[in-house]
């Protein structure tokens, strides 16, 4: 009798029956599901930034300009960058890769992520590279063209707010009458158990 019992003992330890509810053992991880964002004719395959993602590419645009020259100008040891330093610098920030941007859905609504932008939920599905890079490069060159390098320049002098409102908020900005969305503040991370 005492060899059938080792042996079930043996068998549902190793085939994990029995074994539920012990003390020490992991409980089970929930299990989610997340589906990717469908992507309408026009976001999937236009050569343009689609309208109700504008805002958002500004704003991510607005950041890496920001980001580009700050860099740059600590790199020089002074405040102030020269014509051809700056120029150099916005020409290099418009042709990044811009790879680390992607679209993603949150409560129905299609959002642009990435650097810059305000944080999203953390349990969602982004979808990047294919347009999202070219569209973002070309905006931020058409930015460029539009406003000139010196007018941006001394909006990023001013600091990011003033970059943003030129880029963003202006007249004839992507983000015309809506209210100026920086990025949000780091948030505290929680301690996990």
């Amino acid at each position: 009798m005492r060899p059938a019992l080792a042996a079930w003992l043996v068998l549902s330890l190793l085939g994990g029956t029995g074994a539920k509810g012990m003390c020490g053992e992991p409980p089970e991880a929930p299990s989610h599901s997340v589906p990717a964002p469908q992507l309408s004719p026009e976001e999937r395959l236009s050569p343009h930034m689609p309208e109700s993602l504008r805002c958002d590419a500004c704003h991510a645009i607005a950041f890496q300009i920001e980001e580009q020259l700050r860099k740059a100008e600590g790199k020089v040891g002074k405040k102030v960058l020269k014509e051809s330093d700056y120029t150099e610098v916005l020409e290099r920030s418009c042709s990044q890769d811009w790879e680390s941007y992607g679209v993603l859905e949150l409560d129905g609504e299609k959002r642009l992520s990435g650097p810059g932008l305000p944080s999203q939920q953390p349990l969602s599905v982004m979808v990047s590279g294919g347009p999202w890079p070219s569209r973002l490069s070309k905006m931020c060159h058409g930015y460029v063209g539009e406003q000139g390098e010196a007018q941006i320049y001394g909006a990023h002098r001013r600091g990011p707010a003033a970059l943003r409102q030129l880029l963003c908020h202006g007249d004839k900005g992507p983000c015309a009458g809506q209210k100026d969305r920086g990025p949000d503040p780091p948030k505290a991370l929680q301690n996990e158990l």
